[in-house]
Formats: structure tokens, C-alpha cells, sequence
């Protein structure tokens, strides 16, 4: 369950991952905390939340406040947080594809990376007319109910992705009932065409198409996903116009990635106009000239999917 590169060389460090778990716990509108609060959201002793909340303030990471007898985020986290936005350029080349599409479909759009078992949005873009779907940037969504969780799942070598779903059902087997019937299709579906599909699984009202793309930054796949209303998109229409200018928007995103290494902190990296794709028919057209999906060959062909523990954020 460590990178492929670090397997063998050791076991996690419990103290290290429980104090990330600790962090986590202040995601999103819980920015007061304590330590009771905490132990019910890691699922660890109040003793070891203690020690850990006490050792994590006193690095900065958190900061105690005596009137609420709570946590919350302290400084150090802050600055370690901010200065990993120097990539801001990127992801505003990132955002404004995002918006063509979700204007183009019309749709809300978003870029996602995984994070245990969920995925956090880094990105997205709406339409102005777009309804049923309102995440923004920082919030999560499950791996196991969402289309981007599902294509994110089969990305990963199988025995990678087999430990992960292993993983969930010892912690969240529910989510993982979700998640493995789907699986060997979501496979064979993506090496074929390059993307995955999933209707009606978050919401009933919402369907989802998304794809991998492998960032060289976070040596893992990153997801591209859209969600549109099932009044309006059910699975053929998908298949038949939303498909190809997301995998349009993929290739333009790996490309991105694949030069952010270099241009991400000049200004020579410049927004090119987003192809589209003309509607000449609804035929189902999902592979390339060579009988192989272009996408899913070039992400693939960028890096091959690392550890579990890579994968999830948690490296």
C-alpha cells in the first residue's frame, strides 16, 4: 500500500498518518474543534486525539482556544498551505478550460484529485444556466457515489485499485458495495474509450461522465469530471456529446500538466482557444483512427499509477 518505488522499505508511521487524520477534521466549515469532536471524527482514543492536538499546537499546526476549550487551524498550517498555491498560474489556465466546457454543455465542470476515499475539488467551472450540482473549490465528494470516483478507481493498476477496495470495505463497506459491482466494467470501459459513466449514483437527478489524467506534479491520476442534469443528458446523449469535448478538455489538461514543470512560474505558458467539436451527428464515436482511445494512451503513456497511498494524498 506504499508507492511502488517504496515498497518493502518500511511500514506508515501511525503517529505521522493520525495527525493528518487530525488535520482533516477541519475541513470545510468546522474551523472550531475539540478534542471529543476530533476523537469521533478519526475514530481515535480521546488520549491519543490529546496528545496529538497538544504535540500539533505546539508545532503551530494548531492553535488552542482556552474560552471554547477547541482547535483550530494555526499558522504554520496556514503558510505551509499557502505556499504550495505558487501554481496559481496553472491552475487559472486550468479553471478558464474548465469554463468553456461547462459553458459549451452546459454543465458544472470540475478538477479533482483523491484524497483517501474521496476527491477534492482543486478547480471546477459552471455554466450560468447549470442546475442540481453547486461544489466549489475545497469541497469533497466520495469516491465510491460519483462518476469521478469511479474513473479514478479504474485508472489504478488492478492491484493497486484492489487494495484500495479493500481498504474501504474494512472502513466504509457501504461506499465499497457502491463501488466494487462497477468496477471490472469501469476497467474495460476506460481502456476502451477513456472515460467512465455513472447515472444516478450520486443523485438522481444528476449524471456524471469523468476521466483520468495523470499529473506529473502529484505522481497520481487527477480526475476531470462533469455533472449534468439526467432531465436533459441521460447515458446516450453522454456517450454522444458530452464524451468527445471532455476528452478534448483532457487532452488540453494533460498538456498543461505535462508542461507545468517548466512554464508554470514564467509567463510564457498562454490560454489557446478551446477546440469544439461540431455536432454533425450522434454517432457513437469513441475511439481513435487506431482503434485505440487517444486520451487514455497519452495519460497513460505520461506515468503509470502509483501506491495507494500515493494515490489518496497520503504519501
Amino acid at each position: 500500500m506504499l508507492p511502488g518505488d517504496l515498497a518493502g522499505e518500511g511500514e506508515v508511521i501511525q503517529v505521522v498518518s493520525r495527525a493528518f487524520d487530525v488535520l482533516r477534521c477541519f475541513e470545510g466549515h468546522d474551523s472550531r474543534l475539540g478534542n471529543l469532536e476530533i476523537s469521533n471524527r478519526c475514530g481515535l482514543p480521546r488520549s491519543t486525539v490529546s496528545r496529538l492536538t497538544h504535540t500539533l499546537t505546539r508545532m503551530g499546526q494548531l492553535v488552542y482556544l482556552p474560552r471554547d476549550q477547541k482547535y483550530r487551524i494555526g499558522p504554520s498550517a496556514v503558510a505551509m498551505s499557502t505556499s504550495m498555491t505558487r501554481g496559481l498560474q496553472l491552475r487559472n489556465l486550468i479553471r478558464q478550460r474548465l469554463q468553456d466546457v461547462a459553458e459549451q454543455l452546459p454543465g458544472t465542470v470540475g478538477f479533482v484529485i483523491p484524497d483517501q476515499f474521496h476527491l477534492v475539488y482543486l478547480e471546477f467551472g459552471r455554466a450560468a444556466n447549470a442546475l442540481g450540482l453547486h461544489e466549489t473549490t475545497g469541497s469533497r465528494i466520495s469516491m465510491a457515489s460519483t462518476a469521478a470516483g469511479h474513473a479514478y478507481v479504474a485508472a489504478l493498476e488492478p492491484e493497486i485499485g484492489d487494495a484500495l477496495l479493500a481498504e474501504m470495505e474494512r472502513e466504509m463497506p457501504d461506499a465499497a458495495n457502491l463501488l466494487r459491482p462497477r468496477l471490472a466494467h469501469n476497467r474495460q470501459f476506460l481502456k476502451e474509450h477513456g472515460y467512465v459513466v455513472a447515472c444516478g449514483l450520486w443523485s438522481p437527478h444528476i449524471n456524471g461522465l469523468a476521466l483520468p489524467v495523470w499529473s506529473p506534479q502529484y505522481q497520481t491520476n487527477v480526475v476531470l469530471t462533469i455533472g449534468l442534469l439526467s432531465a436533459m443528458y441521460d447515458e446516450q446523449r453522454l456517450h454522444d456529446e458530452v464524451a468527445q469535448p471532455m476528452r478534448e478538455l483532457g487532452r488540453n489538461i494533460a498538456a498543461l500538466l505535462q508542461g507545468a514543470e517548466a512554464d508554470v512560474f514564467n509567463s510564457r505558458m498562454e490560454r489557446k482557444p478551446l477546440p469544439v467539436t461540431a455536432k454533425t451527428n450522434h454517432k457513437k464515436t469513441i475511439t481513435g483512427a487506431g482503434g485505440t482511445n487517444e486520451l487514455a494512451a497519452g495519460a497513460r503513456g505520461i506515468g503509470p499509477a502509483r501506491g495507494l497511498r500515493a494515490g489518496d494524498g497520503r504519501a
